[in-house]
């Protein structure tokens, strides 16, 4: 049984009574035993699996969760046993309660905030570049819902008092959105707790014995307001304060400071015994840790056997001249490339050490940057797929028409709305088979007080296409009449309707896909990200690098496509797209590592590298929203992820800024530098 194998101070925190829980469990300490442990000492005291509630940060942990309690316990049990992330619970509880709603991703959302955004002439009313950007508001607008119950504009202007002449108009613009989401029934992973959460406390009920939190730290105020809206006799609360380094992103480290206030008569238990680190790398985090306000007392004791290598410090002259040294010291190891972890405070520092060990030939993987699902390439194709099975999704429409040459989000927005017009409702038949052909009144509700400046649609000439060869059905498509919509709009429009034509047959989303990869629409796109991602600073194309681009857009359409092999419907396979997508990956090797990628993860070699105050701690962003706790503990965490092998770096000069270096103040307070 998992209880087994626990070891005392896990096994007291897995059998606690039914009450409220708080487990601090330290880097290293097996906080996932303990939890699964937990889950099965529930179930043998005849708790039912329905009513267990396992809320992690990613579905992967959860899955791995699961899948160590199916070794123990029935599968028809164990799969009973609701689990997974804050948004992947909360979306199958409201897909049911809410069919007609689609959950959208961030960068699809932030086309349509944009859209909304850019029909107030800001510079008409005379802010011009005193007003935030659209995707700037859309990001603040996100964290402020993560971040506060209050309202928006209360929240809004404690944080940027100067902006108080615009708040009106930012205010109007957050309404517009929410009300376009409603229209169009799209959620954001955000409106998902919400939504759950304003039915909970409108008296519909969850009903779950014990509600197990993983990573509990990390929550933010929506989330733990979430936890709170469940009503749940018991909860079981596992994280560590020390590893709470995403404030940045509206993680609230409160949550778990004040949960024996919060929570009357809760018990707090501590896991302190690493298995993972050597005593020597223990003892370096916890003489940099301690100096962090102690919200609970505790200290990392070493639980493992076996030599304990001393970390070592790297201190070279020059940036790139480290960067070289460490990619000819990973040449030089013995240790499986895939098991060598480079670990790093700013993506900045990636391109340097990554161009380094590409020049050695050696294998590495990126962690932290773009993802596989956010590239152009890969979202197009979703994008498409999205719109065939719901052809009332404005967002996927838009962002197919921006590509064209000539569109911006504004008109996108313009020409999904006549097709919508043209179908009476029915984008489909407004596409294909339209039975009005006059345009719509786009903007019938002026307002210049709030920057809406739209003048009333004009018919255009369909005549100024004449010379482009379509066929008679495309030529009389009430489209052409817009005025905005030039001879490359024409043209786009021309291959994009041809292409949802000619797909309608299909139904595997594999042969989908294949359709798309293969038409004349998905080719001119290639070929334009292609020359934009080999565009030289004269503005020639570097046929070379234009070839390699497509070799790798080309690369990342297969592997969708391989992706969606396993699947029968079109809905479950964008779906699973949307839901699991930051979580896959791909390619093998060395790893390079933002601090905040790297969490959760343990490697037996890792190096923290370019450790110069300024960069780590990272001072500009200590100004703006962090502070030089939240960098100890990004500090303490990356050095934690090292099982044996432990190297510090620092250069002191970068020749191309010509900036001399200072030590970061955590090599002092490690004892690894002296004043």
């Amino acid at each position: 049984m998992p209880l087994s194998g626990l070891n005392s101070e896990q096994k007291v925190a897995a059998t606690a009574p039914s009450g409220y829980n708080l487990i601090i469990a330290s880097a290293g300490t097996g906080k996932t035993s303990t939890i699964v442990g937990r889950i099965a000492y529930l179930l043998k005291q005849g708790v039912p699996a329905e009513k267990i509630l396992l809320l992690t940060f990613t579905n992967k942990a959860s899955g791995e969760m699961i899948q160590r309690l199916k070794q123990y316990f029935p599968s028809s049990s164990v799969d009973k046993i609701e689990a997974g992330t804050f948004h992947a619970v909360s979306y199958r509880w409201l897909k049911e309660r809410l069919p007609n709603s689609t959950l959208k991703q961030p960068s699809e959302l932030k086309t349509l905030f944009r859209s909304i955004y850019e029909k107030r002439d800001l510079k008409r009313l005379g802010y011009g570049s005193e007003a935030f950007s659209a995707t700037y508001l859309y990001e603040l607008y996100g964290l402020y819902q993560n971040a506060t119950l209050e309202s928006f504009d209360k929240w809004f202007l404690e944080r940027y008092p100067e902006h108080e002449s615009l708040i009106d108009i930012y205010m109007d613009i957050c309404q517009e959105y929410e009300a376009s989401k409603e229209e169009y029934g799209f959620l954001s992973f955000n409106d998902l707790l919400l939504k759950v959460k304003e039915r909970l406390e409108n008296r519909e009920k969850i009903p779950f014995e014990e509600v197990l939190v993983d990573e509990y730290q990390d929550t933010n105020t929506l989330q733990g307001a979430f936890i709170d809206s469940l009503k749940a006799k018991s909860l079981f609360c596992v994280g560590d304060y020390d590893q709470s380094i995403y404030a940045f992103n509206g993680a609230n480290i409160e949550n778990i400071a004040t949960f024996t206030e919060r929570y009357p008569n809760s018990k707090v238990f501590t896991l302190k015994t690493n298995y993972r680190s050597g005593s020597a790398i223990l003892s370096l985090a916890n003489r940099v840790i301690e100096r962090n306000e102690r919200i609970y007392p505790k200290e990392l004791i070493v639980g493992r056997d076996g030599i304990s290598y001393s970390p070592k410090l790297l201190i070279y002259k020059e940036l790139f001249e480290q960067y070289q040294a460490i990619a000819s010291l990973i040449s030089k190891s013995k240790i499986d490339y895939k098991d060598i972890a480079i670990i790093f405070r700013n993506n900045a520092s990636a391109d340097g050490i990554e161009a380094s060990l590409r020049e050695r030939r050696i294998p590495c993987r990126r962690k932290g940057g773009t993802s596989f699902f956010d590239t152009k390439e890969v979202k197009f194709l979703l994008d498409f797929c999205t719109l065939l099975i719901n052809p009332r999704d404005m967002m996927a429409s838009i962002h197919i028409f921006e590509y064209s040459k000539g569109i911006g989000t504004a008109l996108a927005k313009d020409i999904f709305q006549c097709l919508i017009h043209f179908g009476e409702g029915n984008f489909h038949r407004g596409l294909l088979n339209p039975t009005i052909t006059t345009l719509p009144k786009l903007n019938p509700n002026k307002n210049t007080q709030l920057g809406l400046f739209d003048d009333d649609i004009e018919i255009g000439s369909v005549s100024r296409f004449s010379h482009i060869d379509m066929e008679e059905e495309i030529r009389s498509h009430p489209i052409l009449k817009h005025p905005r919509i030039t001879q490359d709009g024409v043209r786009f429009f021309i291959n994009f309707y041809r292409l949802y034509k000619s797909i309608q047959r299909f139904q595997r989303p594999s042969s989908i896909l294949k359709k798309i990869i293969s038409s004349k629409l998905y080719q001119e796109i290639v070929e334009s990200l292609s020359n934009q991602r080999s565009r030289l600073k004269s503005g020639e194309i570097d046929q070379h690098r234009k070839m390699e681009s497509k070799d790798r857009i080309l690369r990342k359409a297969r592997l969708l496509n391989d992706l969606a092999t396993p699947y029968q419907d079109l809905h479950r396979f964008v779906n699973a797209m949307i839901l699991g997508g930051g979580e896959m990956s791909e390619g093998e090797g060395v790893n390079l590592l933002t601090v905040h990628a790297s969490k959760g993860l343990e490697f037996k070699e890792v190096y923290v590298i370019d450790l110069m105050d300024g960069r780590f701690p990272n001072r500009k962003l200590m100004e703006r929203t962090g502070s030089l706790e939240e960098e100890r503990r990004l500090f303490y965490v990356a050095v934690t992820r090292a099982r044996d092998y432990l190297y510090l770096s620092m250069a002191k000069y970068d020749r191309v800024k010509k900036i001399d270096f200072k030590p970061s103040p955590f090599l002092q307070e490690a004892n690894m530098i002296y004043k």
